[in-house]
Protein backbone atom coordinates (compact mmCIF):
# COMPACT_ATOMS: atom_id res chain seq x y z
CA UNK A 1 0.00 0.00 0.00
CA UNK A 2 3.01 2.31 0.96
CA UNK A 3 4.69 1.65 -2.39
CA UNK A 4 1.12 2.57 -4.58
CA UNK A 5 1.44 6.36 -2.23
CA UNK A 6 4.90 6.84 -3.07
CA UNK A 7 3.72 5.79 -6.77
CA UNK A 8 1.22 7.91 -7.04
CA UNK A 9 2.68 10.84 -5.26
CA UNK A 10 5.78 10.73 -7.42
CA UNK A 11 3.19 10.65 -11.19
CA UNK A 12 1.47 13.16 -9.69
CA UNK A 13 4.60 15.56 -8.95
CA UNK A 14 6.01 14.51 -12.54
CA UNK A 15 2.44 15.60 -14.30
CA UNK A 16 2.34 18.81 -12.33
CA UNK A 17 5.96 19.69 -13.75
CA UNK A 18 5.19 18.50 -16.84
CA UNK A 19 2.04 21.36 -17.00
CA UNK A 20 4.58 23.84 -15.46
CA UNK A 21 6.99 23.51 -18.21
CA UNK A 22 4.72 22.57 -21.22
CA UNK A 23 4.11 26.15 -22.11
CA UNK A 24 7.89 26.34 -22.76
CA UNK A 25 7.71 22.98 -24.74
CA UNK A 26 4.73 23.82 -26.46
CA UNK A 27 6.48 26.79 -28.35
CA UNK A 28 5.80 26.78 -32.21
CA UNK A 29 7.67 29.99 -33.07
CA UNK A 30 11.53 30.87 -32.44
CA UNK A 31 12.57 33.01 -29.28
CA UNK A 32 15.15 36.28 -29.99
CA UNK A 33 16.03 38.87 -28.29
CA UNK A 34 16.83 42.74 -29.47
CA UNK A 35 18.83 45.14 -27.49
CA UNK A 36 20.26 48.10 -27.64
CA UNK A 37 22.62 50.15 -25.20
CA UNK A 38 21.19 53.82 -24.34
CA UNK A 39 22.78 56.30 -21.79
CA UNK A 40 25.98 53.18 -21.20
CA UNK A 41 22.95 50.51 -20.25
CA UNK A 42 21.70 47.53 -21.85
CA UNK A 43 17.51 47.57 -22.73
CA UNK A 44 16.43 44.89 -24.28
CA UNK A 45 13.55 42.97 -25.35
CA UNK A 46 12.65 39.37 -25.30
CA UNK A 47 10.31 37.99 -27.51
CA UNK A 48 8.58 34.89 -29.58
CA UNK A 49 9.06 35.32 -33.57
CA UNK A 50 6.02 33.94 -35.15
CA UNK A 51 6.01 33.41 -38.97
CA UNK A 52 2.37 34.74 -41.63
CA UNK A 53 2.09 31.92 -43.32
CA UNK A 54 0.07 33.37 -45.55
CA UNK A 55 -1.92 35.02 -42.93
CA UNK A 56 -2.73 38.87 -42.61
CA UNK A 57 -1.58 41.27 -40.52
CA UNK A 58 -4.40 42.98 -39.15
CA UNK A 59 -6.85 39.76 -40.13
CA UNK A 60 -5.97 36.90 -38.91
CA UNK A 61 -2.77 37.59 -36.80
CA UNK A 62 -2.62 40.81 -34.66
CA UNK A 63 -5.86 41.56 -35.48
CA UNK A 64 -6.87 45.14 -35.87
CA UNK A 65 -9.28 46.47 -32.86
CA UNK A 66 -7.94 43.29 -30.60
CA UNK A 67 -5.09 43.86 -27.73
CA UNK A 68 -1.97 41.16 -29.03
CA UNK A 69 0.48 40.15 -27.35
CA UNK A 70 3.28 41.17 -29.99
CA UNK A 71 4.79 38.03 -30.71
CA UNK A 72 4.35 34.42 -29.57
CA UNK A 73 3.75 32.24 -26.45
CA UNK A 74 5.24 33.81 -23.29
CA UNK A 75 4.55 37.65 -23.16
CA UNK A 76 7.15 39.97 -25.02
CA UNK A 77 9.62 41.20 -22.32
CA UNK A 78 11.35 44.51 -21.96
CA UNK A 79 13.94 44.71 -19.43
CA UNK A 80 15.26 47.91 -18.67
CA UNK A 81 18.03 49.03 -15.60
CA UNK A 82 17.27 52.84 -16.60
CA UNK A 83 14.26 55.14 -16.31
CA UNK A 84 12.85 55.68 -20.09
CA UNK A 85 10.36 57.71 -22.13
CA UNK A 86 8.75 55.37 -24.84
CA UNK A 87 6.76 57.78 -26.47
CA UNK A 88 5.28 60.25 -24.17
CA UNK A 89 5.28 57.56 -21.57
CA UNK A 90 7.83 57.98 -18.97
CA UNK A 91 9.03 54.38 -17.76
CA UNK A 92 10.59 53.37 -14.60
CA UNK A 93 13.76 51.12 -14.36
CA UNK A 94 12.13 47.63 -14.36
CA UNK A 95 10.90 44.66 -16.63
CA UNK A 96 7.65 44.68 -18.17
CA UNK A 97 5.58 42.86 -20.88
CA UNK A 98 4.40 44.29 -24.09
CA UNK A 99 1.22 44.03 -25.74
CA UNK A 100 0.20 46.44 -29.03
CA UNK A 101 -3.32 47.37 -30.15
CA UNK A 102 -3.30 47.72 -33.80
CA UNK A 103 -5.96 49.10 -35.70
CA UNK A 104 -6.26 50.09 -39.53
CA UNK A 105 -5.48 54.21 -38.37
CA UNK A 106 -2.55 53.34 -36.33
CA UNK A 107 -1.23 50.89 -33.35
CA UNK A 108 -0.29 51.71 -29.74
CA UNK A 109 2.04 49.77 -27.69
CA UNK A 110 0.91 48.96 -24.13
CA UNK A 111 3.42 48.41 -21.42
CA UNK A 112 2.21 46.11 -18.60
CA UNK A 113 3.59 45.93 -15.04
CA UNK A 114 3.32 41.89 -15.65
CA UNK A 115 6.42 41.42 -16.61
CA UNK A 116 6.38 37.02 -16.39
CA UNK A 117 3.12 35.99 -18.39
CA UNK A 118 1.99 33.91 -20.93
CA UNK A 119 1.26 36.02 -23.93
CA UNK A 120 -2.80 35.42 -23.47
CA UNK A 121 -2.83 36.07 -19.62
CA UNK A 122 -2.53 39.85 -20.56
CA UNK A 123 -5.12 41.68 -18.00
CA UNK A 124 -5.94 45.74 -18.66
CA UNK A 125 -6.20 46.35 -15.20
CA UNK A 126 -2.08 45.74 -14.86
CA UNK A 127 -1.08 48.37 -18.24
CA UNK A 128 1.31 50.55 -16.92
CA UNK A 129 0.24 52.98 -19.90
CA UNK A 130 -0.15 53.26 -23.67
CA UNK A 131 1.61 54.88 -26.36
CA UNK A 132 0.53 56.00 -29.69
CA UNK A 133 3.28 54.55 -32.39
CA UNK A 134 4.11 55.59 -35.74
CA UNK A 135 2.62 53.42 -38.92
CA UNK A 136 4.07 52.88 -42.06
CA UNK A 137 4.46 50.50 -45.23
CA UNK A 138 7.21 47.95 -44.82
CA UNK A 139 9.24 48.67 -48.18
CA UNK A 140 8.92 44.67 -48.34
CA UNK A 141 6.92 42.38 -46.79
CA UNK A 142 8.16 40.55 -43.66
CA UNK A 143 7.26 36.97 -43.48
CA UNK A 144 9.01 36.39 -39.79
CA UNK A 145 7.86 39.22 -36.79
CA UNK A 146 10.45 41.51 -36.00
CA UNK A 147 11.50 43.70 -33.27
CA UNK A 148 14.45 46.10 -33.43
CA UNK A 149 15.77 48.76 -31.78
CA UNK A 150 17.49 51.88 -34.99
CA UNK A 151 19.69 54.04 -32.18
CA UNK A 152 19.92 57.82 -33.46
CA UNK A 153 22.23 58.77 -30.03
CA UNK A 154 23.65 57.36 -27.27
CA UNK A 155 20.03 58.39 -25.82
CA UNK A 156 17.87 58.31 -27.90
CA UNK A 157 16.85 55.23 -30.15
CA UNK A 158 13.43 54.17 -32.05
CA UNK A 159 11.83 50.92 -31.21
CA UNK A 160 10.64 49.01 -34.21
CA UNK A 161 7.85 46.25 -34.92
CA UNK A 162 7.23 45.14 -38.79
CA UNK A 163 5.37 41.94 -39.41
CA UNK A 164 3.96 41.78 -43.07
CA UNK A 165 3.33 45.16 -44.89
CA UNK A 166 3.39 46.93 -41.36
CA UNK A 167 6.27 48.99 -39.81
CA UNK A 168 5.27 50.26 -36.16
CA UNK A 169 7.73 52.43 -34.42
CA UNK A 170 7.92 54.91 -31.35
CA UNK A 171 11.49 56.58 -30.08
CA UNK A 172 12.46 55.42 -26.63
CA UNK A 173 14.67 57.58 -25.03
CA UNK A 174 16.25 57.37 -21.62
CA UNK A 175 15.52 59.53 -18.61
Amino acid sequence: MTNRIATFLLVASLCSLGVAQGKKAGRLSPHDKTSVTLGGKEITIEYGRPYLKGRSVGKEVAPFGQVWRTGADEATKLTTPVNLKIGTLAVPAGSYSLYTLPSAKGWKLIVNKTAEQWGTEYAQSTDFGRVNMKVAKAAASVEQLTLSFDKASEKKATLKIAWGNTVASVAVVVQ
